[in-house]
């Protein structure tokens, strides 16, 4: 590429891609040994309340913002020359190498793809830990506001990482239970080098008020695919080594399980950590794979499905489905500033978490479920949905009520290519969040009429059993 830079949006990645050229070990096993033997030793990142080590090498600069300067230092994911064999457009992401798109599809064919059959996108950027021991519950509970205890074994549920005292959001995470005392997180690669740095100031602090031992590892170098679209579970299914054991039918939305694939050459893959669910909105799974068979699992899927069926696709139809599905980008519609109410997330927080706290932040944050008219704090703003009329609004464009008053700003937005119609996520002053609510956003200058509307935007359609006749 003639240039690379830091980008804030993936709309800077696509706008980066018109000035450039075209350019083994089971986490089964894994996890047995860590709950078993925490003293056997490891290639990869370990780190508990005991040795707290954040090596130099794993932190990568938090780029939310552009930066005029090359950036530096950009990591490959396992499935980095695959992309490239199949024309991806590369772009810094993240502190990683990322396809925003493919030669062969538009990020509105790539998104309508996605939709009605299914596409394979590489999320392998983003980073996964496994925290177990007998402190790892509640030191889960301790800085997030989930229902920890709650959680059954194969359970995954979105949260959030909370800073104390101010309750807000260090970066939204997904959590799954593997065991009673083992968890699977995934946090966000942009949020890297300072979520590291959170989680060993918050063991060392868990340790110092007397909790147990937790271990902490990073699967450093694994791969993470997401499989997403109608057609996913046909497709996966075709790939199974016991299909009839798997029962993929009966894994719901927020479950996952190990299982195992054949790859191209007919032999087995190692256990892979399956779960269902995404960030598009669609049915599909997302699929953890240790680094070694991470090309193989990839092609097996590509391959056995054909491009009939599944394609290969980017950050831009990424970006943009995650939008349709009203769901957040951290450093855009999330902040270290902001707390889950604000950000419509108050149903992470658990049914016993609001009566028993024990969270960071608690104080502030249970406040604020209760509204000032009755006795709470409530808040001041509050994260919306948006239809916008003429021009699409982007991010930083400022909401105003009819009087031209400043009552919010956009922290998302783009023509959605499934509605139709200009799509947009922002903060509204607390009284204009109702559905039905009409403001004005401008847009370069002039105001454009827009409605507040309810999210998502498209409806989802997660697999959760079928419907009663």
């Amino acid at each position: 590429m003639k240039r690379l830079r830091a980008i804030a949006s993936v709309n800077d990645a696509l706008l980066i891609n018109r000035t450039s050229r075209r350019s083994s070990r089971q986490l089964s096993t894994a996890l047995h040994r860590v709950s078993s033997s925490p003293s056997t030793s490891t290639p990869r990142t370990r780190l508990s309340t005991l040795e707290l080590r954040i090596p130099s090498k794993l932190c990568i600069p938090n780029r939310h913002a552009s930066s005029s300067s090359a950036p530096s230092g950009l990591k490959k994911t396992p499935l980095y020359d695959l992309h490239l064999a199949y024309g991806g457009k590369m772009v810094p992401f993240g502190g990683f190498h990322m396809p925003v798109q493919y030669t062969d599809q538009s990020v509105s064919v790539s998104l309508h793809f996605t939709r009605s059959h299914a596409s394979l996108f590489d999320v392998s950027h983003m980073v996964q830990h496994q925290f177990s021991g007998p402190g790892s519950k509640a030191f889960l509970e301790r800085i997030t506001p989930t229902s920890i205890t709650g959680l059954e074994v194969h359970r995954s549920g979105l949260s959030t990482l909370l800073w104390p005292v101010t309750g807000g959001i260090v970066d939204d995470t997904i959590i799954t239970r593997l065991g009673p005392q083992s968890f699977y997180v995934v946090t966000n690669a942009a949020c890297r080098e300072k979520d590291l740095k959170y989680f060993g100031e918050q063991l060392e602090e868990f340790k110092k008020n007397g909790g147990e031992k937790v271990e902490w590892e990073i699967l450093e170098g694994w791969g993470l695919i997401a499989l997403q679209g109608p057609l996913s579970e046909d497709i996966l299914s075709s790939i199974l080594v016991e299909p009839e054991e798997t029962k993929l039918k009966e894994m719901y939305f927020g479950h996952s399980k190990f299982i195992r694939v054949k790859l191209p050459g007919g032999e087995a893959s190692s256990p892979l950590l399956v779960s269902r669910g995404g960030y598009t909105g669609e049915d599909g799974f997302e699929i953890s794979i240790p680094q070694a068979e991470a090309v193989a699992v990839t092609e097996a899927l590509l391959k056995n499905a054909t491009k009939e069926k599944l394609q290969l696709a980017g950050l831009g139809a990424r970006d943009s489905l995650r939008l349709e599905a009203g769901m957040c980008l951290y450093g855009h519609d999330l902040d270290d500033s902001t707390t889950p109410v604000e950000a419509a997330l108050s149903w992470v927080i658990g049914k016993n978490r609001r009566t028993g706290g024990g969270f960071n932040g608690d104080e502030v944050v249970l406040r604020q479920l209760t509204p000032k008219s009755k006795g709470g704090s409530g808040v001041e703003r509050r994260r919306i949905g948006l239809i916008v009329e003429g021009a699409p609004a982007r991010e930083g464009a400022e909401i105003v009520d009819e009087k031209g008053e400043k009552i919010g700003n956009i922290t998302s937005g783009c023509p959605s290519p499934t509605i139709g119609k200009n799509i947009a996520m922002g903060y509204i002053k607390d009284g204009f969040h109702k559905s039905g609510t009409n403001v004005e956003v401008v847009v370069r200058g002039k105001k454009r009429k827009a409605q507040v509307t309810k999210m998502p935007f498209v409806p989802s359609r997660y697999w959760k059993g079928a419907a009663p006749a």
